[in-house]
């Protein structure tokens, strides 16, 4: 038992930056005790203590705002995010290192007994307001966009933003590509992960994906501009001795631009006058 709380707590350390320390985790994460309590609650329902079970369950959602139903059936490494107003349904089955943040519903789409709430599968992230509806099957490793509702399955691997959800990253996305720019930017999508509030390079954002051509166009231009300056070097000129400063996305850089985006927030709040 307490290996299995170790493994959950190692978990929200491994997604989650908030969080600085064993006591924090175990003390501040609504979302780790909602699947503790359905640690205590699913096994009474498989015992057939339905109506003790179903007061356990209502006992956690009314302490931590999730809702799991004691049938559920839920793997290891399970982390909900923030976690107020998730649902998750009776024949809702989710795989091990999955992720859900707040808002999301793993619903059913009929009222007739049986299977009629989702399958995720191993690795699965869905994003906060998502809406995941019906016995369909989510594969592994794939991600579900904020605000989204899911009617039908989702491949292995892949992206599901929109209403209803449509797929925009296959699992075998730009088999063709493998452009020294194109491999940074994978490098530092898979640093930064899946952002579940639907601001990720997979989603078809034309701001992001202007930007993103911008910054290939740059690389390739970069690379001709070294290639002119070796030439010139070898016919003698001396016009390209100072190294042309290179792009990178630093973790300082942003940290100094989230500070100033703060300050200019508090200039801005202190010179509000609300009875204008």
């Amino acid at each position: 038992m307490f290996e299995r709380l170790k493994e959950d707590i190692n978990s929200v350390f491994h997604r989650d930056p908030a969080a600085r320390n064993f006591i924090d985790v175990l003390t501040n994460y609504p979302g780790m005790h909602a699947i503790w309590w359905h640690r205590i609650s699913h096994p009474l329902y498989k015992r057939n203590w339905k109506w003790l079970a179903r007061f356990v369950s209502n006992l956690a959602r009314w302490l931590t705002g999730i809702e799991i139903h004691p049938g559920a059936t839920i793997g290891r490494r399970f982390f909900i995010d923030h976690g107020m107003g998730v649902v998750i349904g009776e024949t809702a089955e989710i795989g091990d290192d999955c992720t859900l943040y707040h808002g999301v519903t793993l619903g059913g789409t009929s009222w007739n007994a049986g299977k009629r709430h989702p399958t995720l599968g191993n690795g699965v992230v869905v994003g906060a307001g998502a809406k995941v509806l019906g016995p369909i099957y989510v594969g592994e490793n794939a991600k579900v966009g904020s605000n989204s509702v899911v009617v039908k399955d989702v491949p292995e691997g892949a992206t599901v933003v929109g209403i209803p959800g449509r797929v925009v990253t296959p699992k075998n996305k730009q088999a063709n590509v493998d452009s020294a720019a194109d491999e940074k930017r994978q490098a530092i999508a898979k640093k930064y992960g899946f952002d579940a509030y639907a601001v990720s390079e997979d989603n078809p954002d034309p701001v992001a994906s202007h930007i993103g051509r911008i910054l290939d166009h740059l690389h390739f231009m970069d690379g001709k501009v070294a290639d002119l300056c070796r030439e010139v070097k070898k016919m003698g000129g001396d016009v390209c001795d100072q190294e042309i400063p290179g792009l990178s996305i630093d973790d300082e850089e942003i940290v100094k631009a989230e500070k100033a985006a703060a300050s200019d927030r508090e200039k801005r709040h202190e010179s509000f006058d609300p009875q204008i």
